[in-house]
């Protein structure tokens, strides 16, 4: 089996296996413009040809103006364009201080911030849009090492979930690479020309979870058998769907 062929069968595998689409679904991808967003909407618009279950699919990139990381708009237009999904690009920014009106609130991590601001345009647009869903483009890594983070520093046993039913509005999130290896994102990535980011997040190398990457990656030097173990597990405890 090609790696091509290997990437689809997981991604329809977790389609099925979690549930993931439903008929008259509209899905509102989160396309940062890495390679694993960039993935995730190849996929979806592929699925989408196939007539069972109808759906659609619109694309949302989120420029930060605070963080010096950058990705070629122009890159993700034609991408978008070339597989027939509509691309919205949004630029917004966020403080790194408490408010003045809350000064004896805690000053949060620019990650945390960014991404909060980023999942409230998300929120935003799909309520606009009338969306279903919303798609993001974590894979098995992300997961196991979201995991592993909550474990070692929050001392509680969860993850991204693959689904997971909004409670305030209605939405669910879904994860359909939530299956898929980063390994074999990446390659697939190199093989098929994505373009690379032209500036990368200057927070991205020293987080809580580069530290639990680096754990799984000696844990698994360890054995190899340790990836579907802690999946199994995160399977069995209910870990991977919300209601």
């Amino acid at each position: 089996m090609t790696l091509d062929e290997r990437l689809w069968k997981t991604f329809n595998k977790a389609l099925g296996q979690y549930q993931l689409i439903d008929e008259g679904d509209h899905i509102l991808v989160g396309l940062s413009g890495g390679k694993d967003s960039l993935c995730l909407l190849e996929f979806l618009a592929r699925r989408s040809k196939i007539h069972v279950p109808h759906f659609r699919i619109t694309a949302l990139h989120v420029r930060m103006q605070n963080v010096s990381y950058e990705t070629d708009t122009s890159f993700l237009q034609r991408f978008c364009q070339d597989r027939g999904v509509p691309l919205h690009i949004v630029t917004t920014s966020f403080e790194t201080s408490p408010p003045a009106h809350h000064p004896s609130l805690k000053e949060k991590p620019a990650c945390f911030l960014c991404s909060w601001q980023r999942r409230k345009q998300l929120f935003r647009l799909a309520q606009e849009l009338g969306c279903t869903k919303i798609a993001l483009g974590h894979h098995q890594d992300d997961l196991i090492h979201t995991a592993l983070m909550n474990l070692a520093y929050h001392g509680h046993f969860s993850t991204m979930p693959a689904k997971i039913k909004m409670r305030k509005m209605p939405l669910t999130i879904i994860r359909p690479l939530c299956i898929c290896k980063e390994a074999d994102i990446r390659q697939y990535a190199e093989l098929h020309g994505y373009e690379k980011q032209i500036k990368l997040c200057p927070f991205e190398r020293s987080t809580q979870r580069t530290t639990a990457a680096r754990l799984f990656e000696q844990m698994e030097q360890e054995n190899m058998e340790v990836r579907y173990n802690i999946f199994h597990a995160l399977e069995s405890e209910g870990k991977l769907i919300e209601y």
